[in-house]
């Protein structure tokens, strides 16, 4: 019997994480979330782990956007909305977007030669009959060994303004993929969200993955 199809609503802008879902089979709606990270992160209990500050992030999004759909525009059938988010952990440190140049070239220098941990929050919230039927949440960890670019590496990157909206101020499958010498972990994690985790996911909240390339091949 094929499972009954369910759709994926993706709570954030990032072309990466809307890009590796549909390499993987699935077809996302995007609604972007409205949440305000910085307040997200000033509301935690201080000295609050790295890990669970991600996952926070990553809860405030999706439960952002599930309480929109619900209100504003429910979606037929079932579906689960995603919320993701993605913090450097290096030096005891959680970075996110360095948004500016300056920013971003000071993090290269610092960070050029060594190691990170890159902390990626997901959150799932099954949405099913016009109401929220569960959700789930991780964080998955993948440990980086960046190279060690030259300052006019660092400052021609920069100029590619690539990095100033990526966390950590660099990528894996862009250039900033010259620049990383290897990781340990799962290579789409760092790409901004990671499959098997969302999986895992998923299989919390009783949805077989299979049901959602059903559910994008209803609506290609």
């Amino acid at each position: 019997m094929s499972p009954t199809p369910v759709r994926l609503v993706l709570a954030s802008a990032s072309p990466a994480r809307l890009k590796v879902l549909r390499a993987a089979g699935a077809a996302p709606l995007v609604s972007v979330s409205q949440v305000d990270e910085d307040a997200v992160l000033e509301g935690l209990a201080p000295g609050v782990p790295h890990e669970d500050a991600v996952a926070a992030l990553a809860r405030a999004k999706a439960e952002d956007v599930a309480t929109r759909i619900l209100a504003d525009d429910p979606l037929p059938g079932r579906a689960v909305v995603i919320g993701c988010d993605s913090m450097l952990s290096i030096g005891g440190e959680l970075v996110g977007k360095p948004l500016t140049p300056e920013v971003a070239a000071e993090r290269w220098r610092a960070m050029r030669g060594g190691t990170g941990t890159l902390l990626t929050g997901h959150c799932a919230i099954l949405v099913e009959d016009g109401r929220e039927a569960g959700s789930a949440a991780g964080t998955r960890a993948t440990e980086l060994r960046f190279g060690a670019p030259s300052d006019a590496e660092i400052d021609a990157y920069v100029g590619t303004e690539e990095p100033l909206q990526v966390a950590g101020a660099f990528t894996l499958d862009g250039a900033g993929g010259w620049f990383i010498e290897g990781i340990d972990g799962d290579p789409s994690s760092v790409i901004g969200i990671s499959l098997p985790l969302t999986r895992s996911l998923l299989a919390e909240l009783g949805v077989d993955v299979v049901a959602v390339w059903a559910g994008a091949s209803r609506t290609s």
